[in-house]
């Protein structure tokens, strides 16, 4: 569909109107096999090869629950902040796609394994909680892959590896007011699953999917709009765009004096706008009945308090604790619980180093630095976190100095060696002997007439050039304590050492 007069709004028309969002997020559960039988769920194997009788819908096969599978989709809930149902309800939701080889799927109705749930977002540095109707499990489907542009020379394949690959579908009210929030309240969930390891939520390998669900009404009205769904959005990127052109579209329908009809569209990225995919009339009518080959789902309280009391922190939890904790800024506290592997890292650092804030500091600067420049993720690190907690120790207790740290933490992180080894292979140990620094500071008086004479004329700030020149002398080894005291004293009594 080409851009028309009709699909763009005036910035004074858009804010006459509230959208009214919702989102669809479907995410596989990180299991080594699939959810009703053992086939692998590994990415990227040979077309068709992952298979079996079970999730190619032979005759005759029948699914059993992985409880795997349900153990993560509880963990999802609690992590949602959701209450688990102690009975839950397999259903078939019956359509026809060619990668759909049972012509059903199995899934969950009206008795979802967890309901009325929250997240919590802050955008613009407005507190808001959205809340999260339900979180169901379902198998996924299979992939259609279309190949040509001919019709002549175009063809169709069908892959069904996916088929039957665990998922659940989180569906939240619509509660969202702007794409803002709706880019929020994904990034917030794609943290919190990551975090208690429901899924790796790689948006690329398809672990992580999204359908909108958009509306707008005239501010102050209590009447939701006419809603359009705008599917497989599989990207954040595009998840904003996608909601930012659908409601400029709505409610320039509105403006004209047209009306919103009820639709399931699709978002092109190359042309940043949606279009039809299919009305409302053409809708599936799924035809819901409970999965006769499937018995209800029960989990009991022993089970439930087994799966909750293996929960790690979540994410906002941990964010709170590290600013009360160790006095971390809002965003460093932040940066630091982005994944749990970050957080679980620093925090080791923090512990050995007994400096949580210069543990901050050294694993959001140079370290971050050096796993980007390497392409590398904070668990591939080549210095342990009891490694870096080494060294901060050994600037807290002044006995290397930050900038002979910085210049051992980069042959740490080439060798994967600790602090020590590299000090005593390279000569970077710190010089505090006396005897030995009277010497270079001698040298530095009577190679700075100038800046001595300023500072015995009352110019107390030029001993920081002096000091610097000391460090140089000795390629940043000097106890920095230690020289400021000797040059201070000779200096003050104007005698050379």
């Amino acid at each position: 569909m080409s851009s028309s007069a009709i699909d763009v709004a005036t910035p004074e028309a858009i804010a006459r109107y509230e959208p009214v969002i919702g989102l669809e997020v479907h995410v596989q559960l990180a299991t080594a096999t699939k959810i009703f039988c053992g086939c692998p769920t590994g990415f990227g194997a040979p077309p068709n090869t992952n298979v079996c009788p079970v999730c190619l819908g032979l005759p005759g096969a029948l699914p059993v629950l992985s409880r795997e599978a349900v153990e993560l989709a509880i963990k999802g809930g609690l992590a949602l902040n959701c209450h688990i149902r102690p009975k839950s309800r397999f259903a078939r939701k019956n359509y026809f796609y060619p990668d759909l080889p049972k012509g059903y799927q199995i899934s969950q109705y009206d008795e979802p394994v967890a309901e009325h749930g929250y997240v919590d977002i802050v955008v613009d540095g407005v507190a808001r909680r959205i809340g999260v109707t339900r979180v169901h499990m379902e198998d996924d489907a299979g992939k259609s892959i279309h190949d040509g542009f001919k019709d002549s020379d175009r063809y169709s394949y069908v892959d069904l590896n996916r088929c039957g690959t665990p998922l659940i579908e989180i569906v939240s009210d619509p509660d969202m007011r702007s794409s803002g929030e709706a880019y929020a309240y994904l990034t917030e969930l794609k943290q919190v699953l990551q975090f208690v390891e429901v899924s790796t939520c790689d948006m690329e390998k398809g672990h992580l999917r999204c359908d909108a669900n958009v509306s707008v009404r005239l501010h102050g009205a209590e009447k939701f709009g006419t809603k359009a769904e705008v599917k497989n959005l599989n990207s954040f990127r595009f998840l904003k765009q996608a909601l930012d052109y659908e409601i400029s579209r709505q409610v320039a329908l509105l403006e004209g004096g047209g009306r919103v009809v009820q639709e399931t569209r699709l978002y092109n990225p190359d042309l940043g706008e949606t279009f039809t995919m299919r009305s409302k009339e053409d809708a599936h009518d799924y035809r819901y009945f409970p999965e006769p080959d499937l018995v209800p789902l029960r989990v009991g309280e022993k089970w439930l308090a087994q799966v909750r009391a293996a929960m790690p922190e979540l994410p906002a939890r941990k964010r709170t604790r590290f600013i009360e904790e160790y006095g971390l800024r809002a965003y460093d506290a932040e940066v630091l619980t982005a994944t749990r592997p970050a957080s679980e890292y620093y925090e080791t650092v923090a512990r050995v180093s007994g400096d949580p804030k210069t543990a901050a500091n050294w694993v959001m600067g140079d370290l971050m630095a050096l796993l980007k420049a390497e392409g590398k993720e904070i668990a591939a690190s080549p210095v342990n976190p009891e490694n870096l907690g080494e060294l901060v120790k050994l600037i807290a207790k002044d006995e290397i100095s930050g900038k002979l740290a910085k210049e051992i933490f980069p042959k740490m992180f080439s060798s994967g060696e600790s602090a020590g080894v590299v000090m005593e292979r390279e000569g970077l140990k710190q010089i505090s002997d006396t005897d030995e620094l009277d010497r270079v500071i001698a040298e530095v008086i009577a190679n700075n007439p100038k800046q001595v004479e300023q500072y015995r004329g009352g110019k107390a700030t030029v001993i920081n050039f002096l000091v610097g020149q000391a460090m140089r002398a000795t390629r940043g080894q000097a106890n920095v304590m230690v020289v400021t005291e000797l040059l201070k004293r000779n200096l003050g009594t104007g005698e050379i050492c």
